[in-house]
């Protein structure tokens, strides 16, 4: 298996027969050198969404066109685009598990906002989500844009995840402490991978904090475009 930070929440991530692109923002994210964009998408096979805010959108319709590949995510936004934009989609919800190929993917709650902008002010595009990635023997959480919550245990006791790719920039989301807390508090996490952060001065730009509060846990600070083999 190998992921690939694509910047900010943006993830690569090659799995059995498939490989995911998780929430790309390639076009306008300040860490993602555009130059490398066929680089990657190259042979994606579904594109994950976990919710409308742009910088986890702007490039899904563009890239689902492109390699004629489905968006996968909330029914209320996958409806929408397949009406309005004409894309392939697999519209699901929060408890459904859909099999793209050989890997498992269930959609888990997240506590956060989902809209995009539109001529009159935010359009309502769903609720916020996470999705358990399961294949090779393993199981990630990507926990999209979220605070710490309760239900991170049921998460937990149903899907038991040994990889979390957690949001941890703070301001939008949880922060590093906050994640830190929910990665011990509720998982037993052998690998846990940040994101959602270092894109913006506002955001924080270590993930020391998630080092120091998360001892006998693999911590990885990505580098875009630099594979994890796991």
């Amino acid at each position: 298996m190998k992921i690939t930070w694509l910047g900010h929440s943006g993830f690569r991530i090659e799995i059995e027969d498939q490989i995911l692109l998780i929430d790309p923002w390639l076009v306008g994210n300040p860490m993602f050198p555009e130059e490398r964009r066929a680089e990657a998408i190259g042979g994606a096979t579904h594109i994950l969404v976990t919710h409308g805010h742009f910088d986890h959108v702007a490039d899904t319709i563009a890239i689902a066109r492109e390699l004629s590949i489905p968006a996968v995510g909330i029914f209320d936004l996958m409806s929408w685009w397949e009406s309005r934009e004409g894309i392939e989609v697999i519209g699901f919800n929060k408890g459904g598990t859909v099999r793209l190929g050989t890997v498992a993917v269930t959609m888990v709650n997240a506590t956060h906002s989902s809209s995009t902008q539109g001529a009159d002010g935010p359009v309502y595009t769903g609720t916020e989500s996470g999705f358990m990635i399961a294949g090779e023997g393993h199981v990630i959480y990507v926990s999209g844009d979220t605070d710490v919550m309760a239900d991170m245990e049921i998460f937990n006791d149903l899907h038991a995840p040994d990889i979390g790719l957690l949001c941890a920039g703070g301001h939008f989301t949880m922060d590093m402490k906050r994640a830190a807390y929910a990665a011990r508090t509720f998982f037993h996490f052998k690998t846990v991978i940040p994101c959602h952060y270092r894109t913006f001065p506002l955001l924080e730009q270590s993930a020391e904090a998630l080092k120091q509060n998360l001892p006998g846990v693999r911590v990885i600070e990505p580098e875009v475009l630099v594979p994890i083999e796991l």
